[in-house]
């Protein structure tokens, strides 16, 4: 089964793809290399142009698996606690959200009218700049007067999740377009 963006233990999954790609892209080059080599008995040929060339999307791959290598998705006792809290809100796990700066890590986010909310257990993400990221970036895609918070405490963003379902027990839209919307927009500012 494939994971895809937004779901529990995408982020491994996501280093593993990147590692056998840019292990396969390797040994393509090195293939195409010596056997351009073996050929003509000099490294002053056509194949050796091709195996530099093909170099490049080789090392964009390595490049993307080193910079999602040293990021940890959430714990699984995490995910089941806020999936059995928070069931009404739309959730979405193992993010990482990129900026011009930077790349951050986003355990968990729960979306909720107009209050993204989110856990970054890992002590590189700065909320304060992540929050600001968000929600200029969401501003930017029209979605004005949002609220947006990142915890580093595990136990006030569980508060905060379980207090935005409690309002959507209550409150809660027919159609959940807008919070739909949102996490496209989260996704497409994350790796």
């Amino acid at each position: 089964m494939k994971i895809e963006k937004g779901q529990p233990g995408y982020l491994k999954a996501l280093k593993s793809k990147y590692l056998t790609w840019a292990l396969a892209e390797f040994a393509i080059v090195a293939a195409v290399f010596i056997l351009g080599y073996v050929q003509t008995k000099t490294k002053q040929n056509l194949f050796t142009i091709v195996a530099v060339v093909g170099c490049l999307p080789a090392a964009k791959m390595l490049v993307e698996y080193i910079t999602v290598s040293p990021h940890k998705g959430i714990e699984p006792e995490k995910y089941m606690e806020i999936e059995e809290k928070a069931p009404l809100v739309m959730r979405i796990y193992d993010l990482l959200i990129t900026s011009t700066e930077k790349a951050m890590p986003i355990d968990a986010l729960v979306i909720s009218g107009h209050v993204v909310c989110g856990y970054a257990g890992s002590p590189r993400t700065d909320e304060a700049a992540v929050a600001k990221h968000i929600k200029d970036v969401l501003k930017d895609n029209r979605y004005d007067k949002m609220t947006v918070k990142i915890f580093h405490d595990y136990a006030m963003f569980l508060a905060r999740a379980e207090g935005l379902n409690n309002i959507a027990a209550v409150e809660r839209p027919e159609d959940d377009q807008n919070e739909r919307n949102i996490r496209n927009v989260l996704f497409s500012i994350s790796m």
